[in-house]
């Protein structure tokens, strides 16, 4: 698709990111390019998302349950591979790269394939989010001889800090656009066994783990990265285990439609910081004493685990570490539950595993806060809700609710107002459905 085919076809919100990146590379990035190597510039894009359900369960190979959401990344820009046979230097990636929230800021980066991501400890920034995924895909070049020069601009809608993946939307855009950069050499074949959406996925979880030191699980980039293109109102219920997802279709009543409306509390988070960190260990520490007393073979991670297992264990672990536990082996039945329901339309039953998912978070894992706690309570009570929750991995962020179309405007004018009047600020609560995954949006002619 060409560039004003493309414009003609975007919603207001994508169209002005689209604009946004464009208008930043050619004024801070083109002139210092190499012109006579591109003709041409790629745009691509890559969803933030909300998780219905399954909170704090992927980095123990559980099940998540997330859709991607109209709030996105774009990056645009232009790039080269040369190959030089015989040729002894390690393979390098030369990046200039800016972004539209830091406009008088141009990102100048060397790496090779050698280069460390840095220490634990170390300040995270912005730009290691977008060295770390180009670090990923240079495994995939010769060791010796190749020359990547990189420059591209990115645009970004997805509140940061609001528990909507603004880092894996980041990561995936980057990913995509790299991939068209690179051409075959993107993946080395293992398309052939493993889907390219899948690969992209596990290389951005891997450099936001090594390279910002965030113990994130995959949830995030999956979804950013494997959602539908070209179905409406479906999810992904994704095996962190296997890595494997299966896409689900709610199942609507076109007389009574259902929708979903996210509010962000405004209260920030930042999953790098401790209280993230230290829910992992935690999981680490209750995995280990189910092993021990129930079982060391069955009992691989707390995905394996069952109820009465945890129950089991309640006087042989501290009262923390088995609400932990307890928190997670329930959310994943959960999600299993909220799956079936959601296929046959049963929406009360998913509501009712929304509730109490937030409880569960709320209680037992210790996540949510008294801001999003206020705007789950509100939601719960208004007509049409059949549930609400936090989403995202807590400490602030955003809730999500289930609500018959016809009382969203109405809920959300009541959250707003309700909000405001409590906290002093906006809550910006938007009305949602799912929304297409990482993509290639056009090629522009220079």
């Amino acid at each position: 698709m060409d560039f004003d085919k493309l414009m003609s076809s975007l919603s207001s919100p994508m169209k002005d990111l689209v604009s946004t990146s464009k208008t930043f590379y050619h004024d801070k990035l083109a002139s210092t390019a190499n012109n006579d190597n591109y003709d041409k510039a790629w745009i691509a894009t890559a969803p933030g998302r909300v998780n219905l359900i399954g909170e704090h369960t992927d980095y123990t190979e559980g099940f998540v349950f997330p859709l991607a959401i109209d709030y996105s990344t774009v990056v645009y820009g232009t790039g080269n591979l040369q190959l030089e046979q015989g040729a002894t230097k390690p393979t390098t990636a030369h990046l200039k790269f800016m972004s539209a929230l830091n406009p008088d800021k141009v990102e100048d980066v060397t790496v090779d394939v050698h280069t460390q991501p840095p220490e634990k400890g170390t300040t995270s920034y912005w730009t290691w989010y977008v060295v770390g995924v180009v670090a990923e895909y240079l495994k995939d070049l010769p060791t010796t001889g190749a020359i990547l020069d990189l420059n591209f601009a990115v645009a970004s809608n997805v509140p940061l800090g609001s528990g909507l993946s603004s880092s894996a939307s980041l990561e995936v855009a980057v990913a995509r656009w790299l991939e068209c950069v690179l051409g075959d050499h993107a993946f080395s074949g293992e398309t052939e066994s493993n889907p390219a959406a899948k690969i992209r996925a596990i290389r951005c979880q891997r450099a936001e783990n090594r390279w910002c030191h965030s113990p994130c699980g995959i949830m995030d980039q999956y979804i950013s990265s494997a959602a539908s293109s070209d179905e409406s109102g479906t999810l992904l219920c994704i095996d962190c285990r296997s890595n494997d997802f299966e896409v689900v279709k709610m199942k609507q009543d076109p007389e009574k439609p259902v929708t979903m409306v996210v509010a962000n509390s405004h209260v920030t988070h930042n999953i790098t910081g401790k209280e993230y960190s230290n829910r992992v260990e935690e999981c680490k520490e209750a995995t280990k004493i189910l092993q021990k007393v129930i079982d060391k073979d069955r009992i691989k991670t707390l995905r394996d685990a069952t109820t009465e297992d945890v129950l089991d264990c309640e006087g042989k672990m501290d009262d923390v570490i088995y609400r932990r536990a307890r928190h997670v082996v329930t959310e994943n039945a959960r999600v299993l539950a909220a799956k079936k329901a959601l296929e046959k339309g049963d929406w009360k039953i998913v509501g009712q595993q929304m509730r109490l998912s937030h409880l569960s978070m709320r209680d037992d894992y210790e996540v949510s806060c008294e801001e999003v706690d206020m705007l789950v309570e509100l939601a719960q009570k208004y007509e049409g809700v059949h549930g609400s929750r936090l989403t995202g991995g807590g400490f602030g962020g955003c809730m999500v609710t289930l609500v018959d179309k016809e009382h969203a405007q109405g809920l959300m004018e009541h959250l707003q107002k309700e909000y405001k009047a409590k906290y002093g600020k906006d809550c910006e609560p938007f009305e949602t459905m799912p929304a297409p995954g990482a993509r290639l949006l056009a090629v522009d002619s220079l």
